[in-house]
Order: structure tokens, then C-alpha cells, then sequence
């Protein structure tokens, strides 16, 4: 597996797996506990190293998962989680990063992944009532006292992750980017690039969208998410069929899948880009990691983005109350 270097030198694997859909957000949840733990490790056995969780999902209970399956193969891998959300009789009510709720956060956190070490530790999501240099200062200590080892913010913005680096230097942004959701590129990329951070992109496959597996006519099970994202109305499912079609089409003149161009699109954007798509099935992950070895020839890769860019996209990607709670 080739491996990319994200700031501050963590070193991981190029495609990273993000656990969240194994506890919720995709319908009904896996019942066979042991067959994640299967998965989770069999990532592990075909390279993957970098595994992304948070305390939000479930809550609580992809953690458990996550840190009951990688125990035993804690020295191959770099976790990741995250703090920011005020959790309430087992759901979020808002958001709260007060130095006090870090350290809770991340101490719960440490006992639930088995380990005593977070390699990455995010701000969720920025807290408007609490300055990030706070944010930053408390896991700072938090570095220092060998809890965490590296600071991440998720869906900041350019003077957010400003402030944050100017106190504890930031490892990775964590935002949403692929072919279709490409906000971050004006201003948040150059400030990355300037600072030295590196992106995580989660939904690099447009929440299933970009693989061509999602139509029309794929009705949504209860409890899953895209039932609440406009972009994924019929209406627009439809107007956004064009770019999945073009991303086929890529994908047949290479012998390849749709989600393997997609993440070979977003991989050929910056040396330290490392998408995590998530899964429930080792087949999935096998497909998703022949994007690294997918070399699309330049042309393609200036169409796809060109064309993306000429196609637009139907619909916003969050609802109104899921976007107020984002830094952009």
C-alpha cells in the first residue's frame, strides 16, 4: 500500500477507512458485530492504516468497535477521532469545545479505542462560543502530556484554521471534497497549502452518489441520512445523473469502477490528500484501494475536473441546520 505523509510528518496509508457508516447514518445498522471487526481488520491485513472515528457516532459505540478491533493490531495503525459535540441522553444537542469538555472527551475516548494514544485528534466541529486558540492551547497540553499525538480540525474555515495553527501547529483539515463537492477549492486549499496542512476528505464518494450505485429509483431506508440532503432529492438526483455517466464513462475506457476514478481524481489533486471513504464490506474496500494504483492520464483527469466544474451540482449539500453548523 503506498503511504502519503500528512502534516507534521503522520505518516499513513494513501486511502484511509471511515468507520461511522458501520454504526450509523446508512440505514439500518450491521448486526453482526463480529463481521465489522472482521472488516476493520481485514482492512488492516490489505494495507490500510488510517482509521477515522468520533465519540458523536452512535454515539459512543463506533469507538467501542473500532478499538475492540484494532487492539490487537494497534502498532500497524493511526487513529483518529474527534470532540466538539454536546452529547445529551445519547444525542447531540449542539456543540461544545470548552477546554474542560476536551479533556472528558478525549480521556472517554482513550479508554473506549483501547489505546493511550489518539494519533489525531479533530475539533468536530468549530464551537462558536469558544475561541479555537483555546481549542488549540487545550490540546496542546493534551500533546504534551502524550494523550494526542497530532491536532485536526473538521469543516473549518480559512481564518479558523489560521488562528488554530498559530498556537498548535494543525496536522490535517477534515472536510468534505470529491468531484461534486468542491467549495473548499477557492479559499481553504491555498490556505492549506500555505500552512503546511493536509486534507482528509470524507464523502469522497459522494456519500455513494459518484459509484453509479445510487439512482432515481434507489429508495432510502429510515434513519438514513440522505433522506435529509437536499442533493439527494429525486429531482436532483436526476439533474446530477450527467456527472456520474461522465465518470462511467472514465472508468470503462481504464477497465476500472466509478468509485475508483473518483478517488483516483482526488487523489491526483495533492500529494497529501488522503480520502477515507467508509464501507461495510471488504469488497468495497478491495474496489476503493485500486484507485491508488489507477494512474489516469492527465487529460482525463483535467476533463473530469472540467466538466464537474461545467455540470454544476443539483442541490446543496446539507440541510440548513447540518450547514449553520460547519465553519464555511
Amino acid at each position: 500500500m503506498e503511504k502519503r505523509t500528512l502534516g507534521q510528518g503522520l505518516e499513513v496509508s494513501a486511502l484511509g477507512l471511515g468507520c461511522m457508516g458501520m454504526s450509523q447514518s446508512y440505514g439500518p445498522n450491521p448486526g453482526d458485530r463480529d463481521e465489522m471487526i472482521a472488516v476493520l481488520r481485514g482492512a488492516v491485513e490489505r494495507g490500510v492504516t488510517f482509521f477515522d472515528t468520533a465519540e458523536v457516532y452512535g454515539p459512543y459505540v463506533n469507538e467501542e468497535l473500532v478499538g475492540e478491533a484494532l487492539e490487537p493490531l494497534r502498532d500497524q495503525v493511526v487513529l483518529a477521532t474527534k470532540f466538539g459535540f454536546d452529547i445529551r441522553d445519547g444525542r447531540s444537542v449542539g456543540v461544545d469545545s470548552r477546554p474542560e469538555q476536551i479533556r472528558r472527551v478525549a480521556d472517554a475516548s482513550l479508554a473506549r479505542l483501547r489505546t493511550d494514544r489518539i494519533d489525531l485528534f479533530y475539533q468536530h466541529r468549530v464551537d462558536p462560543a469558544v475561541p479555537v486558540e483555546d481549542v488549540a492551547g487545550t490540546v496542546a497540553e493534551l500533546v504534551a502530556e502524550g494523550k494526542v499525538a497530532h491536532f485536526g480540525l473538521s469543516e473549518a474555515g480559512a481564518g479558523t484554521i489560521r488562528r488554530a495553527h498559530a498556537v498548535h501547529p494543525v496536522t490535517a483539515l477534515q472536510s468534505e471534497y470529491s468531484l461534486w463537492t468542491r467549495e473548499i477549492e477557492a479559499e481553504i486549499l491555498p490556505t492549506l497549502d500555505e500552512l503546511g496542512i493536509s486534507l482528509v476528505p470524507f464523502s469522497p464518494l459522494g456519500k455513494g452518489f459518484l459509484t453509479g450505485t445510487v439512482d432515481t429509483s434507489t429508495e432510502f431506508t429510515p434513519g438514513d441520512v440522505r433522506t435529509l440532503i437536499p442533493r439527494f432529492s429525486e429531482e436532483n438526483r436526476a439533474a446530477n445523473q450527467a456527472l456520474v455517466d461522465l465518470v462511467r464513462e472514465v472508468a470503462a475506457a481504464h477497465r476500472a469502477t466509478p468509485a475508483q476514478v473518483a478517488l483516483a481524481w482526488l487523489l491526483a489533486q495533492r500529494p497529501d490528500i488522503v480520502p477515507i471513504p467508509g464501507t461495510r464490506r471488504l469488497s468495497r474496500i478491495e474496489e476503493n484501494l485500486g484507485a491508488v494504483t489507477l494512474d489516469l492520464p492527465a487529460a482525463d483527469l483535467t476533463a473530469l475536473g472540467e466538466a464537474a466544474e461545467r455540470l454544476g451540482v443539483a442541490g446543496a449539500r446539507y440541510n440548513e441546520a447540518m450547514q449553520a453548523m460547519t465553519g464555511l
